[in-house]
């Protein structure tokens, strides 16, 4: 008789909980939302950009964002995201560390520009490479090129506002 009750209270509760679970507050919708972080992923001048999507959210105070955007200036591709949690995490492993390595994928090679750690990689058989911005311990900015020289890809890079991007993941 008591494992009955417990079952209809159970048959009750839980699909009231997987909605509300399901659910989210509304200050959670504008805080985690795509809104703060999509006007970073700017126009570039001379770029045709692709339209921004990912996703951002937050649980039990981690927050996890990954918001992309494409580029594209005649047969040059660039892919830009802006991440934060465990994807930053991921690919802020992935950065030298300060020294020039050379890699199967190419020379790896990390700096100091603007206050900010920089990791670049760069393969000159296509003009392609990676350039990794940290932006924090959990943040990160990546710009991902292809038909772009080592210089062309960072001066791209640098036209994206890091400072704001730090103030907007933090």
């Amino acid at each position: 008789m008591i494992a009955r009750r417990r079952l209809a209270g159970l048959a009750v509760v839980l699909p009231a909980l997987a909605a509300a679970a399901l659910t989210p507050h509304s200050s959670a919708r504008a805080e985690d939302g795509l809104e703060p972080f999509v006007p970073l992923l700017v126009e570039l001048p001379g770029w045709k950009a692709g339209k921004p999507g990912g996703v951002a959210m937050r649980d039990d105070g981690s927050r996890i964002v990954m918001v992309q955007r494409g580029y594209a200036r005649g047969e040059i591709h660039v892919s830009v995201q802006l991440l934060a949690g465990p994807p930053a995490q991921s690919r802020l492993a992935t950065s030298g560390t300060g020294l020039k390595t050379e890699a199967s994928h190419g020379p790896i090679s990390a700096s100091t520009i603007d206050g900010f750690k920089v990791t670049r990689t760069f393969q000159a058989s296509d003009k392609s490479g990676t350039i990794i911005v940290a932006l924090g311990p959990a943040a990160a900015l990546s710009l991902a090129f292809k038909g772009l020289g080592e210089d062309e890809a960072l001066t791209t890079a640098k036209g994206f506002d890091w400072k704001a991007m730090q103030a907007a993941l933090k």
